[in-house]
């Protein structure tokens, strides 16, 4: 199956309150997104990068996770110094920007409002997760960004959020697949500390170092 096939359709009717604003967003933004953000990257990456939910001015305009936002900074430019992107990232679809071995994507593919989905909104939302894990065959590892991800990921292989516990640098074994854990590039973590560039960095240290010996 083809990564594509597990995003939802433009029109994804699942949760009313996601729809409602997606629909307001549409009246007042006509040139923006405003649709379910489709996962970006590779059908047989090893990687696999879960974020949060779309930002309203970030994802929700430009159409590609993690892109038009400070977060998408900070992710990218990580991704291109550990070699899982390789181009210029300028904060537009249409850059150069073309990740290596990796797919990204989101727990819940529709901005919410104030970025605070529900656990409800969540847990519709996770059967394209789960989709999107099925069509990655030669997935290996999956950097969870922040404990909804976490858990969401967690969740969508089949264990027990309580057997498995977030935490920043943490790493879970579930089947064949690592887990690695980090805070959430966001700007308001990386403002107050909770996450600094180098922290970040240890993350995808790790986990490059995983799939280069799982190479071997």
């Amino acid at each position: 199956m083809p990564l594509s096939a597990a995003d939802p359709g433009r029109d994804c009717p699942l949760c009313p309150r996601l729809v409602a604003f997606r629909e307001e967003w549409r009246s007042k933004e006509p040139g923006w997104n405003n649709a379910p953000v489709p996962s970006f990257g590779v059908d047989d990456g090893r990687l696999l990068i879960v974020g949060l939910a779309p930002g309203l001015r970030g994802a929700n305009r430009t159409g590609r996770p993690f892109t038009g936002d400070y977060a998408g900074d900070l992710l990218y430019q990580t991704m291109l110094d550990f070699g899982f992107a390789r181009g210029v990232f300028e904060a537009r679809p249409d850059d150069s920007l073309t990740p290596i071995d990796t797919a990204i994507t989101n727990a819940v593919r529709c901005v919410p409002p104030e970025n605070k989905p529900t656990t409800g909104e969540i847990g519709a939302c996770r059967p394209f997760l789960t989709a999107t894990v099925a069509a990655m065959p030669r997935l290996r590892a999956v950097i969870a960004l922040g404990k909804i991800a976490h858990d969401s990921v967690v969740v969508a292989l089949g264990e027990r959020m309580s057997r498995h516990k977030f935490g920043h640098r943490a790493r879970h074994n579930i089947g064949a697949l690592s887990i690695f854990d980090s805070y959430h590039c966001s700007r308001y973590n990386t403002n107050t500390g909770v996450l600094t560039p180098e922290m970040f960095r240890d993350v995808f240290s790790d986990v490059r170092e995983f799939l280069d010996s799982d190479a071997r």
